[in-house]
């Protein structure tokens, strides 16, 4: 997770020197953002349906090599276009790898550990705000920009073989092929959902009635009883809530790096910060977003909705104060620092609540959903707020945050009545 999130961030806090290299502007580059999150948008429900079947430990394994072979090439581009096409091969292994990790840890735990087993996963998401991008940062300032490309896919390669050796394999739920009557690859994983999808073991019940009915054919001439029809399979009820969370997820996620993909510009033009400290600003944000996961995991690892009202309020109230007095530099760090805390507990928080809302049988497609509607959020955020950029400057930016953030808070009290409106049913 740590490696991931890095590979996508990388870009903003390397936009000016990644522009001036490259020799297009801010806003553009700001956009190898957009192509890469687009990309895990398109790609990443079909790539989790095509690999469904395939062991997750494994693929882990594989999703990290291929993570490090377009930081490579991410490197070696000489030329923006080139740049972009290494992006789209990122973005690919990145919507696979969140549609498996999303659930992992889901599928390692009981049902009442789900929110610290995915605030620990999510974690590594957290860290590289803490140390990934401000380091890589840092390396591009002294080093160069490509450099730090080569070193995070040096350590994509660390990173696969320690999956390789030290993750535990788990078995996931895989559905049978339609008009397959056969046993799902882990019977044993469909019958411990039952309780949360009553649908789930239909399967293996099916086989069993039919394996009678042919021993009974064979050993017994006479005619049998013709087989009750059966009922037609109920809707899984969590779908139209997951939805919910999925769109809630998205506009959060517009608003905020709508804002974030240009933190560069923002504190040199905005705040007036020197471009050497760039770098420490980005690993304070990322302490701060470390205290919002540790929060997440523990104040409100069993009221994911109230943490996640919160988080948007006070996510809301610091930027507004941080755009209001930008130019009182002390109020402004402490906006700064709470809109970190802040948000650094919404991606765990709104996963918990999807986890919690999921039945099982169909964690694994909420989770690429879920990774879909983030990424969505991520690349309209940076494709807004390179927009905005151009047209209106950097100062518009967070005010054009502040009102999506209003408008997810508004949507996350209604998804609180939907779910409630289907769980009593």
């Amino acid at each position: 997770m740590f490696l991931s999130v890095t590979s996508e961030m990388l870009p903003t806090g390397l936009l000016p020197e990644m522009s001036g290299s490259l020799g297009v502007p801010q806003s553009q580059t700001g956009l190898l953002v957009s192509w890469f999150a687009f990309t895990v948008v398109l790609t990443s429900t079909p790539l989790a349906l095509l690999t469904k079947r395939l062991p997750r430990h494994g693929l882990i394994v594989f999703v990290l090599l291929v993570f490090a072979l377009s930081n490579v090439l991410t490197a070696l581009a000489p030329s923006y276009e080139l740049v972009v096409a290494t992006r789209v091969l990122g973005g690919l292994a990145h919507g696979l790898f969140w549609g498996v990790v999303g659930a992992y840890s889901a599928h390692l735990v009981p049902k009442e550990q789900i929110g610290r087993a995915i605030s620990i996963t999510i974690s590594g998401g957290t860290l590289a705000f803490v140390f990934g991008v401000p380091l890589g940062t840092a390396a591009g300032h002294a080093l160069g920009w490509r450099l730090s490309f080569v070193l995070l896919a040096v350590l994509m390669l660390i990173g696969a073989a320690l999956v390789w050796r030290f993750l535990p394999k788990v078995e996931h739920y895989v559905s049978p092929p339609r008009g397959d009557r056969g046993v799902p690859a882990q019977a044993a994983d469909a019958a411990a959902s039952a309780p949360d999808a009553p649908d789930a073991s239909a399967a293996p019940l099916e086989t069993t009635s039919a394996a009678v009915t042919d021993q009974a054919a064979v050993t017994d001439p006479a005619p049998t009883a013709a087989p009750r029809p059966q009922a037609p399979a109920r809707r899984d009820p969590t779908i139209a809530p997951v939805a919910l969370i999925c769109v809630i997820a998205a506009l959060i996620m517009i608003g905020h790096y709508s804002f974030y993909t240009y933190i560069a510009p923002f504190l040199i033009d905005g705040l007036g910060v020197d471009p050497s400290a760039i770098a420490p600003f980005l690993f304070a944000y990322g302490i701060a977003g470390a205290v919002g996961l540790l929060l997440s995991g523990t104040v409100f690892a069993a009221r994911p909705q109230l943490g996640i009202v919160l988080g948007l309020v006070v996510s809301a109230v610091s930027v507004s104060a941080l755009s209001i007095w930008s130019g009182m530099l002390p109020v402004a760090i402490v906006a700064f620092l709470l809109w970190g805390i802040a948000f650094g507990a919404l991606p765990a928080l709104l996963q918990t609540r999807l986890m919690h809302t999921a039945s099982r049988r169909i964690r694994d497609t909420a989770s690429a959903f879920y990774t879909t509607a983030f990424n969505t959020g991520i690349g309209g955020g940076a494709l807004l707020g390179g927009i905005l950029l151009e047209r209106s400057g950097i100062t518009s930016v967070p005010f054009v945050y502040v009102g999506i953030l209003v408008a997810a808070l508004v949507l996350v009290l209604v998804s609180q009545l939907v779910i409630r409106r289907r769980s009593a049913a």
